[in-house]
């Protein structure tokens, strides 16, 4: 399986940043990795192993990416003001530099959004602010309203709330979603959620879910047994979701 390592300085980080790429064709999958993970995570826990089949026959290219969770969201050092700031900062690193590198060494139009824990909430979030960039978004045991608690994860904001948390939480913004053309896009897109019956964050898939409905954009919502909220479920997840 090929394999290759990019490292930059990121001009909107303002940092080094690091990503992997496993494979050098088909469609290409940005990869983000779980709460506070890092861009080696999925190999290691040989979930880019549970795609090599797939990838060694061209049909997948994974970009696994790192995370500045520990600088925006679970930075208890800074105000919530700063945290969706360097959020922000961190989706613009994905768009501006990471998808033109994809699309620069490999000329596919299928590009897939993906991610498990809060990756499955990067991965969404991104996909349904961009849908004209992803053709799929697989979100896998994901939270996508961080500022709802929820078992013992709590409010990431401690209440704070602002333009910019809205509209990035899509649980929020997508509920109140009117434009025509961004719905008619979001339709466009392969949309998969996966969720644990068990996981505390069912009921914020189910939310979501339920939000599609209503905005006639199709999606498939999968239940699995136990709390699936781990490795050994992510590694069976790609490979019938991917």
């Amino acid at each position: 399986m090929k394999r290759e390592y990019h490292k930059w300085y990121s001009p909107n980080l303002e940092k080094e940043m690091e990503l992997l790429v496993f494979g050098d064709s088909g469609t290409k999958v940005l990869f983000f990795p779980p709460r506070m993970g890092r861009f080696f995570d999925y190999e290691n826990w040989k979930i880019i192993a549970a795609l090599e089949q797939k990838i060694n026959n061209g049909k997948l290219q994974v970009f696994c990416v790192d995370s500045v969770d520990l600088e925006s969201f679970y930075n208890s050092f800074k105000d919530p003001g700063y945290r969706i700031y360097r959020h922000i900062q961190y989706e613009n690193y994905v768009i501006d530099e990471v998808l033109p590198l994809a699309n620069s060494i490999n000329p596919s139009k299928n590009v897939t959004s993906a991610g498990c824990s809060l990756g499955a909430y990067h991965a969404v979030n991104i996909a349904m602010r961009h849908p004209n960039l992803f053709t799929k978004v697989v979100g896998m045991s994901g939270r996508y309203d961080l500022t709802k608690s929820s078992g013992y994860f709590n409010d990431l904001f401690n209440g704070f709330h602002n333009d910019f948390v809205y509209f990035n939480m899509p649980n929020q913004y997508l509920k109140n979603l009117k434009d025509s053309f961004l719905i008619e896009q979001l339709s466009k897109m392969d949309i998969i959620l996966a969720i644990g019956k068990e996981d505390s964050f069912l009921e914020s898939n189910l939310k979501l879910s339920n939000i599609l409905k209503e905005k006639e954009i199709p999606h498939q919502l999968f239940e699995w047994n136990e709390e699936a909220h781990r490795a050994r479920y992510w590694r069976k997840m790609v490979d019938i979701y991917f």
